[in-house]
């Protein structure tokens, strides 16, 4: 009888073991290339995570990355040539459901005036501009007052937002999403009087420069005492930021829907829009039939049909939970506003498409490489009065004989202007600048043309439109397939078919 007990005591030890380790503790192991052992004081102390799976951070959808043709996939009515289809890759990520909503901004906008009571412009400066509703021969004064204001818009997308005001929400999205999650796990307790810089923001955290109001903090193998939360612990979320216009188009396809099968990389139809078809009703023999699939101009002056059948019951921006979702659950990727992504803009010159050969997997124009503002002692300098650490932008000089890369600034890398038969000299040329920044999807205002995903425009950063919204992205780290898939943490072989709903 005592050496059954024993028995059941042993097993009841190895799986309350492995319930914690389901949990988030790290697991003993030993290292497979020394044999020196993880998470044990005598040893050193050097951990080996228990990784639980990237969180799926809220409102947001694994987008499965692939292979898909890029630009235009219609007619091009107007002879731009500056959507040519090309090939590329696009690595998993994740985006929106929605774009980001009136109360969401607002959110924003009014934590910003109850923490940063130091620096009101911080607030003045991240309000959307409501005057974009003005008209010389239209009496839109009411929309002034009242689309980003009253809870009848509530869920209606912000716009009048520039794509700089859309780069700071996104930091400050990071920020609250990581402060959430260390509050969840009982590592913080929350914090709402903190004011200026004593906020908590996900860097200065991170370099021991916020300390907030801690439960209970992580244990520290190596001293056998508690520590912070750090980057390799796998808690934190990367950061939120704007699409990229390969990621964007790539996302509203939705080209999932028309695999023949799991095992197969046969597309049985390309799309023109992100569902199926040339036409922009619903096509389904039901009570369905003949709806409107998105919210847009049907033709000079008809935005939303006649009375008693609205066709898409929107004569401006509709909820953003309108219409049907595509085959990656996401919704009004055509039409109610377009979007900003992060790319800037450059017509698809042939020199760009010759280039650009090189450069199709994660197809991006824009990059400005930084890094962050550190001290004699390798470490980053004091944060800032909002509480952020501060970064800086290289110079090409800093670059050294790297091989990878020679430039830090390469907005305008390869865009054709080198040829003296081709300058984007701002005013003088062109619109173009190099603070262009694209545009997809068409919005409520615009025509079908525009709603299908190949298509772009252009807009200045500083600037922003009644038509124009957002929603944010994320980049997907470890397995592309999702925690679920082969690589990543809870493979199931097993795992039943996800049937789409949305065909």
């Amino acid at each position: 009888m005592t050496k059954q007990f024993t028995f059941l005591l042993i097993i009841a030890a190895a799986l309350l073991t492995s319930s914690c380790n389901r949990k988030g503790g790290a697991k003993s192991s030993r290292d497979d290339y020394t044999g020196w052992k993880y998470n044990d004081q005598e040893w050193g102390g050097f951990e080996k995570k228990d990784y639980e799976g990237q969180v799926n951070a809220p409102n947001m959808v694994l987008i499965e990355g692939g292979t898909f043709t890029m630009g235009q996939t219609d007619q091009d009515v107007t002879f731009e040539w500056n959507s040519l289809p090309r090939r590329v890759t696009v690595s998993s990520f994740y985006m929106d459901e929605t774009e980001v909503s009136n109360s969401g901004w607002r959110l924003y906008t009014d934590w910003l005036k109850n923490t940063y009571v130091s620096y009101p412009q911080v607030v003045l400066d991240a309000l959307p501009d409501s005057l974009v509703w003005r008209e010389e021969l239209a009496y839109n004064e009411p929309f002034v007052e009242t689309y980003f204001r009253h809870p009848a818009y509530d869920d209606y997308p912000v716009v009048g937002v520039s794509w700089e005001q859309v780069e700071d929400y996104c930091v400050w999205r990071t920020d609250r999403v990581n402060e959430m999650l260390l509050i969840e796990r009982g590592i913080l307790n929350p914090s709402p009087d903190a004011k200026d810089s004593d906020v908590f923001t996900s860097g200065s955290y991170l370099a021991g420069q916020y300390q907030g109001n801690v439960r209970k903090n992580l244990k520290d193998y190596s001293t056998g005492g508690e520590r912070p939360v750090s980057f390799t612990d796998g808690i934190l979320i990367p950061s939120f930021r704007l699409p990229s216009e390969a990621e964007w188009e790539y996302a509203a396809l939705g080209l999932q829907g028309n695999q023949s099968s799991d095992r197969d990389e046969l597309i049985t139809d390309r799309k023109i829009y992100p569902w199926n078809g040339t036409s922009a009703r619903y096509q389904k023999r039901n009570k369905h039939q003949g709806d409107f699939l998105a919210n847009f101009k049907r033709s000079r002056g008809d935005y939303m049909g006649v009375a008693g059948n609205l066709n898409d019951n929107a004569h401006i921006t509709a909820p953003v939970r309108s219409n049907w979702p595509n085959d990656y659950g996401l919704y009004n990727m055509s039409g109610n506003v377009s979007e900003w992504v992060a790319d800037t803009y450059r017509p698809l010159t042939s020199q760009t498409l010759r280039d650009s050969e090189n450069h199709d997997l994660n197809s991006f124009r824009g990059n400005l490489y930084r890094e962050l503002v550190l001290d004699e002692d390798g470490r980053p300098v004091e944060k800032d009065s909002l509480g952020r650490l501060k970064y800086r932008y290289i110079d090409d000089e800093e670059i050294g004989g790297r091989e990878n890369y020679k430039k830090a600034n390469l907005i305008d890398y390869l865009d054709g202007d080198d040829d003296e038969m081709v300058s984007y000299e701002y005013g003088i040329h062109s619109l173009i600048s190099d603070n262009s920044k694209v545009i997809k999807g068409g919005s409520w205002a615009d025509r079908l043309y525009w709603l299908s995903p190949g298509t772009r425009r252009f807009k200045d950063g500083d600037k922003s439109d009644k038509t124009i919204g957002f929603r944010c992205a994320m980049t997907r780290v470890g397995s592309p397939g999702g925690n679920n898939a082969p690589g990543g943490q809870y493979f199931d072989e097993k795992r039943k078919k996800v049937k789409r709903r949305y065909k």
